[in-house]
């Protein structure tokens, strides 16, 4: 749920805050900027931002903010917050709006789209045409709003509110549209609270993972191959695929079936199903190939219905959970990709469960069981379950009342059968059924949706899915969709930031380093080396001509989780000299115990060393 729609976080005081001082910083540039051109400026989840047209410059160029001009923006705000303004609420007719935005055009766009009924100031869907708009006003400024804000601007604390960043911003993130400059900010209840977040912020640049993608050489973002299309480096391989060989175990032990599923597929196919036109704008221009238009694939589920297809099925067939590791493509714009979490081409750990409606509830909670021991091994204690419903009120969900009645009800009583807490959420569901998200949130506080579970009776109508029952007769299957990890590209990203690069032992793509102290300890060091690969270890032997010391600190710069040291005493004693990567010297150990040791954590996926 996106902050502007979140009733507990509207009816805070932050919110107010926030809000308010995303005024004032309007106000703050419109007196540097006199003939800049207002778009929007919401509250967001830690902050606020707003849109600015500041013209071109000589080259027909958008204007943009420099930092300099971020710090006296800053500064002003500041003064204007002492000033102690009141934030005055009134209201206007459409007209009268009309004629006081008049040298506004972005203002007259949102009026046009209230008076419409279409969407509000915020680009969420309206119910109806409204007749007249809010207006507030702190001093001189004027700005198109409905609230709500703090009473004065004094109730603000100067020395809790920081300007961060500025950056480009398609109006209503069309790129089509005119690009805007984007400033944004955070403000809090105090400066101690500031200072804490700034702290957060400070630590999440350092554990970027676009920063340690690189550092660790996991993956690479090639301009010629393109955007939002990363490539995976042999390091990053090993990760990906030691958790696909994780899912991979824990499905067939779950009775999963694996398929595979082509990179494109007819327009007819995403059309039937729905996706095409509800993932429209997401989607890539279709390719003519034989007088027949094919597309890259948006989704995995319509491939697996066809698989379901491929033969008659008997209830005695069913369940049927079909898997693959399946990679889609979708349209993104550029100024949203951001490394391997907003990529244009990512896999999906998918899985689409055909189901009587008689196995539907011990099924879905087999499903939540999975995403469960998914996220126990992972060191993932701290989430919480979403229960995602459609909006009566909107369009964009398809299929009878009674279907999404039925689906919410099934998870609803797998959910309460197993004990599990979960918040509802209307406007959450996928566009063909409600939902049960996870999320997860780490060691940075930050939330992010991982495994989810779709309950769905519309597909399996589109697609005339039937089954014959006991009785002999023609029955409608019953589709769970369901992923523990989401996208691969998203959740190693994550992975990444949430671990610090450091990862447990069993998921680290080197998991071991030999050092030898001289050259004449590389024949042992490979010896030792060849021994732990045996019994499945990931090791790597440093021959370099680097002295001891710099090899262990490479090592630990690369996160990797044992330096294994090796001289005259080790050789002699068959032996190794373990350090770790937070530099703990644990002496020697026989190699025989540091294999038994470190294979025993890798097998049970401990998180320790």
């Amino acid at each position: 749920m996106s902050p502007q729609n979140d009733v507990s976080y509207i009816e805070s005081d932050l919110y107010k805050i926030r809000h308010s001082a995303a005024h004032v910083l309007a106000e703050a540039v419109l007196s540097f900027y006199p003939e800049a051109k207002l778009a929007i400026g919401p509250p967001i989840e830690d902050g606020f931002y707003y849109d600015f047209d500041l013209g071109k410059d000589e080259k027909g160029r958008p204007k943009t903010f420099s930092p300099e001009d971020i710090e006296k923006i800053e500064n002003k705000m500041k003064d204007l917050l002492k000033q102690n303004a009141k934030f005055e609420q009134s209201a206007m007719s459409i007209e009268e709006a009309r004629q006081f935005f008049a040298d506004q055009p972005y203002k007259l766009e949102l009026i046009d789209e209230l008076a419409a009924g279409k969407v509000d100031e915020n680009g969420e869907p309206l119910s109806e045409p409204v007749s007249e708009v809010g207006i507030y006003t702190q001093r001189d400024f004027v700005d198109l709003c409905r609230g709500p804000h703090v009473g004065f601007t004094k109730q603000i604390k100067a020395n809790a509110v920081k300007l961060l960043r500025t950056g480009g911003a398609y109006w209503r993130g069309d790129e089509k549209r005119p690009q805007l400059q984007r400033i944004y900010g955070t403000a809090w209840e105090n400066r101690v609270e500031l200072e804490e977040y700034l702290k957060l912020l400070e630590e999440a640049r350092a554990r970027d993972h676009r920063r340690l993608g690189k550092q660790l050489g996991l993956f690479h973002i090639s301009q010629l191959v393109g955007s939002g299309l990363p490539l995976w480096l042999p390091k990053g391989a090993v990760l990906r695929e030691n958790l696909e060989g994780f899912l991979r175990q824990a499905q067939l032990e779950r009775g999963y079936l694996p398929v595979i599923t082509p990179h494109i597929g007819k327009l007819e196919l995403y059309i039937t199903s729905g996706h095409y036109p509800y993932y429209k704008d997401s989607q890539y221009t279709p390719i003519d190939v034989d007088d027949e238009k094919f597309m890259l694939k948006p989704m995995n589920c319509p491939h697996h219905i066809e698989i379901y297809k491929s033969e008659p099925r008997s209830y005695r067939d069913l369940p049927l959970r079909l898997a693959e590791f399946g990679t889609v493509y979708r349209y993104e714009q550029s100024g949203e990709l951001n490394g391997l979490t907003r990529v244009r081409g990512f896999t999906v750990d998918d899985s689409h469960l055909f189901v009587t409606p008689d196995q539907l509830e011990e099924e879905f909670i087999g499903v939540v069981d999975l995403i469960q021991y998914v996220f126990n091994t992972m060191g993932f204690d701290d989430f919480r379950a979403r229960l995602g419903t459609n909006d009566p009120n909107s369009d964009k969900y398809a299929g009878a009342p009674e279907m999404w009645q039925r689906g919410i009800a099934a998870i609803k009583q797998a959910a309460d059968k197993v004990g599990m807490r979960y918040a509802v959420e209307e406007g959450e569901a996928a566009f063909y059924g409600p939902k049960l998200d996870f999320i997860f949130r780490d060691v940075l506080k930050r939330e992010w949706q991982l495994g989810t579970v779709q309950v769905d009776f519309l597909l399996p109508e589109r697609f005339d899915l039937e089954y014959t029952g006991e009785d002999g007769q023609k029955h409608r299957p019953v589709m769970i969709h369901r992923a523990p990890f989401g996208s691969m590209e998203r959740f190693v990203g994550i992975l990444i930031e949430h671990f610090n690069g450091a990862f447990p032992l069993w998921l680290s793509p080197v998991q071991a380093m030999m050092v030898p102290i001289t050259d004449r300890h590389i024949p042992y060091a490979n010896k030792v080396a060849a021994e732990l690969r045996a019994a499945g270890m990931r090791v790597e032997v440093d021959a370099s001509s680097n002295r001891m010391n710099a090899k262990i600190r490479d090592a630990q710069l690369q996160k990797v989780p044992y330096m294994l040291v090796v001289g005259d005493k080790e050789e002699e004693d068959n032996a190794v000299a373990v350090r770790t990567r937070e530099n703990e010297n644990r002496g020697a150990i026989s190699v025989a115990d540091f294999k038994a040791q470190a294979t025993t954590f890798i097998t049970t996926k401990s998180m320790e060393l």
